[in-house]
């Protein structure tokens, strides 16, 4: 009897780079433009448009779509330092870092124990008057629980930036993520849903947010001269006018510009973006049903989809539940049978932040029940049936033993 064993390790995350994408690529290096040109515009507008929002402004990661849309919100508003910003106590550390970076002070709010993203009926009670901003994040695939989470916004005054780095093309509340808020940011890093290497987008309908955040990618430059082809065509009364103003720079910016190949490959990824979001949707749910078992018996939880959400599944979240099972016991079993796993995004244990902030973990249970038992496998398009089938068979022999 064929029983089926992989040959390489069973990934997070996984890249394959089609004959699409090497066209696209080669167009690029044909074209000999590598700074912002025609792929990074297409992929910018089609990006935005999937996301029902007008403005997509294309960075070098999803970090730096975060903190250029705090930077430019901060701006705006005249944020001091010192101000507020609510991020959730269980999120990648960029989100945190971000706010440290700009000399605000992050305020963690735990999670819901189902969705693992901010719990909405936790937040009010952390708002001070120094609040400005809230940062739902969508963690795993799965959008925060934004109807509530607008009403405290506005209730409040305070702005909101969606950190959608892993969440991508799905709707709460049938808005698209990112679309929420004031701006959305995404992340297309590797192991990601779309993947460009490296890669960031901010999205948002205010047409001065995107000037600015696009400035402050660009050193903060003028918004006059962002493209080395803004100067084309124009007259000489616009000319005249560029010439003066495209070396000024009008605010403090960052060097977060990325180029063509990587747009190339976004562009190449947005025509199969339906299958992938199909794929992962179809390999987790399959998962789900041949792990239930163990969920029933009270072992593991595994991801849950509320009404108000669909779920893109970039990644496959488990909480153990069995206080006789220790989850490193469970991952290690896993990574031995070639499955990859990472902790589930713990974020107020790290040690950097227990230097700046103590030791606040048990002031958030739900947090510090994730940090315990939480993980995640992958369950992206990369995979076929048989390797479906030997992950849950996996986690059945490991109970069983």
């Amino acid at each position: 009897m064929f029983v089926y064993k992989p040959q390489e390790q069973l990934g997070v995350g996984t890249l394959h780079i089609s004959e699409l994408e090497k066209r696209y690529v080669n167009e690029a290096l044909n074209n000999n433009r590598l700074s912002y040109g025609p792929f990074s515009r297409k992929f910018e507008s089609e990006f935005a448009k999937a996301h029902n929002s007008a403005h997509a402004v294309l960075s070098n990661s999803g970090t730096s779509a975060l903190q250029t849309a705090l930077a430019a919100l901060m701006e705006r508003h005249n944020w001091q330092e010192g101000d507020e910003v609510i991020v959730p106590a269980v999120t990648f550390i960029a989100t945190s870092n971000v706010v440290l970076m700009l000399g605000l002070k992050p305020v963690f709010v735990d999670v819901d124990q189902q969705t693992y993203n901010i719990d909405p009926a936790l937040i009010e009670e952390k708002i001070t008057g120094k609040t400005k901003a809230i940062i739902p994040v969508h963690l795993f695939g799965l959008p925060a629980d934004m109807k509530p989470i607008m009403a405290i916004a506005r209730k409040h005054n305070l702005r909101v930036v969606e950190d959608s780095c892993e969440t991508m093309f799905v709707k709460a509340y049938g808005k698209p993520v990112g679309s929420h808020g004031d701006i959305g940011c995404f992340s297309t890093y590797v192991a990601h849903f779309l993947v460009t290497g490296v890669g960031g987008l901010a999205i948002t309908d205010d047409d001065e947010l995107a000037v600015t955040m696009r400035s402050l990618c660009n050193h903060g430059r003028d918004g006059i001269y962002l493209a080395i082809d803004d100067d084309d065509n124009k007259s000489s009364k616009e000319l005249s006018m560029i010439v003066k103003r495209r070396f000024n720079f009008v605010r403090m910016g960052y060097s977060y510009r990325v180029t063509e190949l990587e747009a190339a490959l976004g562009v190449a990824q947005m025509e199969i973006k339906d299958g992938i979001l199909e794929t992962r949707v179809e390999h987790a749910n399959y998962l789900i049903n041949g792990l239930r078992p163990l969920e029933k018996a009270g072992h593991i939880q595994l991801a849950s989809v509320p009404d108000y959400a669909e779920h893109a599944f970039m990644l496959f979240p488990i909480v153990v539940q069995d206080k006789q099972t220790k989850r490193d016991d469970l991952t290690l079993f896993l990574e031995e049978h070639m499955i990859e796993t990472r902790p589930m995004m713990p974020l107020i244990n790290q040690p950097f932040y227990k230097e700046i902030f103590g030791d606040i973990e048990n002031q958030y249970p739900v947090a510090k029940w994730i940090n315990n038992g939480g993980f995640y496998i992958g369950c992206h398009q990369g995979f076929g049936r048989e390797e479906l089938d030997y992950i849950i068979k996996t986690f059945h022999d490991f109970f069983a033993g």
